[in-house]
């Protein structure tokens, strides 16, 4: 097993990286959080996971730890694999997509292009006690579930502010931040010119 790869990036993309380790070329495939990570650097360690497959042989890597065990938990579900899991950690954070697990939320999950409904429900059943017990499932990822969870206002914060550019879990991170500061913040317009003053900071 291959637990990491360090050496010179040859090669970058939103989706890919060539990393060349003791004369050898690995093209590993990324999230876009991974990207975001790595994307001003030379060289990098990713931790990887190493997927043999019928068709072929293939490493995923991740710039943090957080995220592969994510994506080893996410592709342990029925159903889904390597790149539905990848799609799901560029449309949102490891912490979020917990979060989103914990409180039950089928929206938040489905919201990551190719999740149905029948997927986000699998994924709750299939990963939420294991989540639970594991230490990454902390008080803090269960508080953030509770915001998370069929919040309108938020989602439409989200909305308005991925559209006006902004990074869809930056925007997240920024606005749990907020909510769990100011809970009775009523009005979407309120929260979007609070999100604005710190994401343009």
């Amino acid at each position: 097993m291959i637990a990491y790869i360090k050496g010179k990036l040859a090669y970058k993309s939103p989706t890919d990286v060539i990393v060349e380790a003791n004369g050898i070329g690995y093209r590993i495939h990324i999230t876009l959080n991974t990207y975001r990570q790595i994307v001003n650097a030379t060289e990098v360690q990713l931790l990887t996971h190493y997927l043999v497959k019928e068709d072929g042989h293939s490493l995923y890597g991740f710039s943090e730890g957080d995220e592969l065990s994510m994506f080893e938990n996410l592709i342990s579900v029925s159903g889904v694999g390597p790149n539905t899991a990848r799609v799901m950690l560029s449309a949102m954070s490891p912490k979020d997509i917990r979060a989103a697990i914990i409180a039950e939320n089928e929206n938040i999950l489905k919201s990551a292009k190719g999740i149905g409904i029948k997927s986000a429900k699998r994924i709750i059943v299939e990963l939420k006690d294991k989540l639970l017990k594991d230490s990454g499932a902390t008080s803090e990822a269960i508080a953030g579930a509770m915001l998370m969870s069929e919040n309108p206002i938020r989602e439409e914060a989200i909305s308005a502010l991925v559209t006006l550019g902004f990074l869809r879990p930056q925007v997240q991170k920024v606005l749990n931040t907020i909510l769990k500061e100011n809970p009775n913040v009523a009005d979407s317009g309120d929260l979007i010119r609070m999100a604005l003053g710190q994401l343009s900071s």
